[in-house]
């Protein structure tokens, strides 16, 4: 078993810990592994009624996503061990959302990528005021994956959309106005909340149980920062093509419509365009299953794209913070430098046996 992560069993209540905290948490394949283990184990077995995620105890971060370093130093050879880690991951992100029993997880703290992936798919999601939510990963050529084509364009109007090509942070009570969180509780309380977590017994009704608890914690959620931004978001970010919604943003009477649109041709082109697509068809999806594999396909070839590789280099690595996109701009983006991504994968698409 991974020492990242802490899996145990308490009473009624099946408890996953990360206990990474170098890394503010962030997912790795021995990780996933063993939570897709504990969550396959726990679907069946009658003595567990809730999951209840979180991360150490006096730790910064919930989860700050994946370990993108190796993603990219795997994509820059044959890229096996970043697709290994995808096929984990995804596999560990569709198992939570079949979960047939209530999932707690407690965001307090950065919750980005790979910790949103392991967090929102779940029943019962609780921000705090310490809560950062992101999808930032156009920002470095990736793309916004973990089952962000299937829980962004299901958010409220546009508001996915606009989360993923932007990479927007929400902070706080945000997080569950937008709808990414179900559930707002001051930080100080946390330890409360556990507390009765540990002495609730879950085995009858564990939902109505699990419900009424956090009735009795939790704070009615304010009207979120980005209010005032929604009727532009959901018309500007309504297009169907990347060029057609910042033209609408650069066309509105606004200097934070202008500053989304700036915002979106800093990040890369390329991937501005796939995460759009990916949402669209997201949204289509029959089933979360069909999302993942349509993921998986983009997954296997992005790690080794020029942009993640620039990106990982100017973000992570050198830091320089000015990634040379190629192609540089929106427009020399071709129909066909999108599909490609999107390509059946014949034997080695993903499975979920």
């Amino acid at each position: 078993m991974s020492a990242d992560v802490h899996i145990t069993t308490l009473g009624g209540i099946g408890r996953i810990t990360l206990t990474r905290p170098a890394a503010l948490h962030a997912l790795n394949t021995p990780m996933c592994a063993d939570i897709l283990a504990a969550i396959t184990a726990w679907t069946s077995d009658p003595a567990v009624h809730i999951v209840w995620i979180d991360h150490q105890e006096g730790t910064r971060g919930f989860c700050s996503g994946g370990d993108i370093r190796m993603l990219a130093e795997s994509g820059a050879g044959d890229a096996s061990e970043a697709r290994d880690f995808f096929r984990t991951e995804y596999r560990m992100n569709a198992a939570l959302k079949a979960f047939p029993k209530p999932i707690l997880a407690i965001l307090d703290g950065v919750t980005m990528g790979g910790g949103v992936g392991l967090s929102v798919h779940g029943s019962h999601r609780i921000a705090t005021e310490r809560t950062l939510f992101a999808m930032p990963e156009t920002g470095i050529g990736l793309f916004p994956d973990v089952g962000g084509g299937w829980f962004l364009p299901r958010l409220d109007g546009q508001l996915g959309t606009w989360l993923a090509l932007t990479g927007a942070r929400l902070k706080g009570a945000d997080v569950a106005a937008a709808g990414v969180a179900t559930h707002f509780l001051p930080s100080e309380l946390v330890p409360a909340l556990a507390k009765q977590l540990e002495a609730t017994d879950f085995s009858v009704d564990a939902p109505a149980m699990l419900d009424e608890l956090l009735r009795g914690l939790t704070h009615a959620i304010p009207a979120p920062a980005f209010g005032a931004h929604l009727e532009t978001i959901h018309r500007c970010f309504a297009g169907q093509s990347a060029e057609e919604i910042v033209a609408a943003l650069e066309a509105a009477p606004s200097d934070w419509a202008r500053s989304e649109a700036a915002t979106i041709r800093a990040k890369s082109p390329e991937t501005v365009k796939v995460a759009l697509r990916q949402l669209r068809e997201g949204a289509r999806c029959e089933t979360f299953e069909d999302n993942m594999r349509m993921e998986f396909r983009i997954g296997w070839r992005k790690v080794q794209s020029h942009d993640f590789q620039e990106g990982v280099r100017a973000v992570i690595i050198d830091k320089d913070n000015t990634p040379v996109w190629s192609p540089a701009r929106l427009e020399d983006v071709s129909e066909a430098d999108v599909a490609q991504y999107f390509a059946p994968l014949g034997d080695d698409e993903l499975t979920f046996a």
